[in-house]
């Protein structure tokens, strides 16, 4: 059961467009595993649209431009607004539809389908170090990083926080921290007032948005925070 959703006014900057492509996929990726947010989004999709249409309404008079020479200039009104919608709504590929394309990695032997958000971004190669593994997706964000990231069962992410925020959304399997568990489809989005251990009793699969190095708050695990950038 999803028990962890995208704030209010994040699916508002998602449907409005100005959210990085990141983010957009991580919660494009929860929409499809939720359908409370799927319900969000498609309200606010049509207030937008709404809107849309009220601060720019069609005038008749903007329709008899050269994009419309097939129409005589006597035609009725009425005629051509009809006319018009019929053009616009004809297409001779209506029916044909596009098959979602089906993509699989493998991380420690184990098999997963990605969900259609990340079918068609290319993959850099998997990355291990103890029992997590991590391949950056390509999205050249510059400062942003954007990963699918592997826990071995028994494995884990020593305590740490973040310079910067750190996005995980859980596409496969669970894991625990101080807060309580996680499990498929759940969005967790943290800044650096938050501190966390993720462990994962039975393995699982993220994907993971970071815009800076992880920075390990504990023991000889300190030791690590040179290289912090590694697993976000």
């Amino acid at each position: 059961m999803i028990k962890h959703h995208p704030k209010f006014e994040l699916l508002q900057s998602y449907v409005n467009g100005e959210l990085p492509a990141s983010l957009a996929i991580g919660i494009s990726i929860h929409a499809d595993m939720c359908p409370e947010c799927q319900h969000s989004i498609a309200q606010l999709t049509e207030q937008v649209a709404e809107h849309s249409f009220e601060e720019a309404p069609v005038r008749l008079d903007d329709l008899k431009s050269d994009s419309f020479t097939s129409f005589s200039d006597d035609i009725a009104e009425d005629d051509l607004f009809e006319s018009m919608i019929s053009n616009i709504t004809f297409n001779d590929d209506a029916d044909v539809v596009t098959e979602a394309l089906k993509r699989e990695v493998v991380f420690r032997d184990k098999t997963y389908e990605l969900p259609t958000a990340l079918s068609r971004i290319e993959l850099g190669k998997a990355a291990n170090i103890g029992k997590l593994s991590r391949s950056r997706l390509q999205l050249n964000e510059d400062e942003i990083h954007s990963s699918l990231l592997h826990i071995n069962p028994g494995g884990g992410v020593p305590a740490h926080t973040h310079k910067g925020f750190e996005l995980t959304v859980l596409l496969d399997g669970s894991f625990t921290d101080s807060r309580g568990e996680y499990n498929k489809g759940d969005f967790i989005l943290l800044d650096g007032t938050f501190t966390h251990n993720p462990v994962s009793q039975n393995g699982c699969l993220c994907y993971t948005v970071a815009n800076d190095a992880l920075h390990f708050t504990q023991g000889i695990n300190k030791l690590l925070n040179p290289i912090g950038s590694f697993i976000y």
